[in-house]
């Protein structure tokens, strides 16, 4: 299966510590997550959310995915928005708490 083309720049990808032990109990890696959410597969959001998300990729906003792990954690993919160069900087794995 080839890999997709990411869709936009994800700067640094990150994750919490409290991400990587849920993903570990799931028996899941943050790859995953982040392949998708490069992808433009932007998870369990609602339909504003999708085209917020859309919107950011050429507008330099944020841009938010949301996934459930095997054992129904939810997981957060969060793409900052870009700097006033049009540089993305980061991309964090994290639960929805640590927001």
């Amino acid at each position: 299966m080839p890999e997709a083309i990411p869709r936009f720049d994800l700067g640094q990808v990150v994750a919490t510590p409290a991400a990587l032990g849920a993903l570990h109990k799931a028996r899941q890696s943050p790859t995953e997550f982040v392949l998708r959410h490069a992808a433009g597969d932007w998870g369990n959001v609602c339909e504003e959310d999708r085209r917020l998300n859309e919107e950011a990729i050429s507008n330099g906003s944020q841009i938010v995915s949301c996934y459930r792990t095997r054992t129904r954690v939810a997981i957060w993919v969060i793409t900052d928005g870009a700097d006033e160069r049009g540089k993305r900087h980061a991309t964090t794995v994290l639960l929805p708490d640590e927001y």
